[in-house]
């Protein structure tokens, strides 16, 4: 390895304003993963990311006049926080090209450091194309996220700590990979001072530009990259990384957006902290390694890069994460549309965990049911749930990995069927506790007819249901007595 960048990172000062992050273990997802799991912490930087180390590192760089003159970033978000935090150390103007698309919350924390921030393009690309103008007409030093040595140098400081930390055996460093300059300077400085210590990049299978670059043997552009992990949301990795890159890194994972979501969850059950979707990248990549080499008995470390993300997007995660850990299957099920053939559905489902019950009314000799079962023995419990549906004539489908199913149908009851008489809608607080559906399905047996039933496990102590049922005029005051029965509570 060229000795100037062991060099640079050794004499980068990114303490002025970066601290030093803590080396944690993963207690929890260690003893899982029977390895021991180290997850470096970098969401605790002032910035909530690794960004400002190399941001202060190329702005230090600078010369007076370039400093006076001002810098211009783009970012979608983590790498303008660094540089505006940077420059407002330092006390040099700074204009930040962001996305459209950058989550709300980056935007405000990139507002508080008072640079002069742009809004342009739907991704990372189109911003950087638009700085660069900003930079060619105004005369202003850039400082790219990622494809610059001083940078790459700055972002190396995270590995010096990763072996200082850690003085035992290392076996793997699982590293979140956009454009590529941290992996780049961590590998920089690892391949330096201990070679056998693993680089491993870990990419979102929709943004997996490194990954297709190092396949390809040359940089590659992406036609278009998801932007769930907004922080490595990157069509083209840079030069200078890529270079670095092909000759330190040992191996690249890419990972899906439910075993993002279920790697935010492991960090939270570890470390109480929300991770955003970019930062639970290595621990992503770190599980599936494990999983698909079968190792055991190892220290692995993974970087958790930032913490900036949009509260409202909590929901989405959590509900994808049962799913991302094959801890939530859903399914598609035909019953017959006729009186009592809800309640003995529920009855060959007994007491499994329930999380999502979505029927609708149809009116014709089928009713089709959206089914969210919780697993605990993950595929084995699955195929043998679909065993047991299948050998009681129940026409199933597993939409477990059906993309349409966990974005758009769960959430689709359905309207009003022409042809349906005398129904009421009731919302319900249902106990959470194996047997309580069943419960009130069989206190009311068959004398009224539900036409919808829509129902999710939220967690909480009670699960709320929405219902419809059909309750002709002259059965009202009979029903209104079962609903306040005390067998019913």
């Amino acid at each position: 390895m060229p000795k100037k960048y062991l060099n640079k990172i050794l004499n980068a000062r990114v303490y002025d304003v970066a601290r030093e992050s803590t080396l944690e273990e993963a207690a929890k997802l260690s003893a899982r993963l029977a390895n021991t799991v180290l997850i470096k912490r970098e969401d605790l930087q002032p910035v909530f990311s690794f960004k400002l180390r190399g941001a202060y590192t190329k702005i230090l760089s600078l010369s007076a006049a370039e400093r006076e003159r001002g810098i211009v970033a783009a970012s979608a978000g983590n790498h303008a926080q660094g540089v505006a935090l940077a420059a407002r150390k330092l006390g040099v103007p700074a204009t930040i090209v962001m996305p459209r698309t950058t989550p709300e919350i980056k935007i405000e924390a990139v507002a508080n450091w008072s640079p002069r921030i742009v809004l342009h393009g739907d991704d990372y690309q189109e911003a950087y194309e638009k700085s660069l103008e900003i930079a060619e007409a105004e005369g202003l030093s850039y400082v790219h996220p990622y494809d610059d040595p001083e940078i790459i140098a700055g972002q190396g400081t995270v590995g010096m700590e990763i072996l200082r930390q850690c003085t035992g055996d290392i076996d793997a460093i699982f590293v979140p990979v956009g454009g590529g300059g941290l992996i780049a300077g961590i590998a920089a400085y690892v391949k330096s001072v201990r070679p056998e210590v693993k680089i491993i990049g870990v990419e979102p299978e929709d943004a997996a530009s490194m990954h297709d670059a190092l396949r390809a043997g040359r940089r590659v552009v992406l036609d278009q990259v998801g932007i769930f992990a907004d922080g490595v949301a990157v069509r083209q990795v840079g030069k200078e990384t890529f270079r670095l890159a092909r000759k330190l890194v040992d191996d690249m994972v890419l990972v899906s957006v439910d075993e993002i979501c279920a790697a935010i969850k492991d960090l939270y059950d570890d470390t109480r902290s929300i991770a955003e979707p970019a930062g639970a990248l290595a621990v992503a990549g770190l599980k599936k390694y494990v999983a698909e080499q079968g190792i055991e008995d190892r220290t692995l470390v993974a970087i958790n890069s930032g913490a900036n993300v949009n509260f409202d997007r909590l929901r989405h995660i959590a509900e994808r994460a049962e799913i991302g850990e094959n801890r939530e299957s859903l399914f598609a099920v035909t019953i017959p549309e006729r009186l009592g053939s809800f309640r003995k559905f529920c009855g060959i489902l007994g007491k499994l965990s329930v999380t999502e019950f979505n029927y609708r009314y149809s009116g014709g000799s089928d009713a089709e049911i959206f089914l969210g079962l919780r697993l605990a023995g993950g595929e084995a419990e699955k195929a043998a749930i679909l065993t047991i549906l299948r050998e009681n004539d129940y026409p199933v489908i597993d939409m477990t990995d059906n993309d349409t199913a966990k974005l758009h149908i769960r959430y689709m009851v359905g309207g009003r069927p022409a042809n349906l008489a005398d129904e009421e809608l009731y919302r319900f607080q249902f106990p959470e506790r194996p047997g309580a559906l069943l419960n009130f399905l069989n206190h009311m047996g068959e004398r009224w007819n539900i036409s919808l039933f829509h129902y999710r496990n939220h967690g909480s102590a009670f699960g709320r249901v929405l219902c419809g049922i059909q309750v002709p005029d002259s059965d009202r005051a009979e029903f209104e007595a079962f609903l306040k029965a005390p067998s019913l509570h």
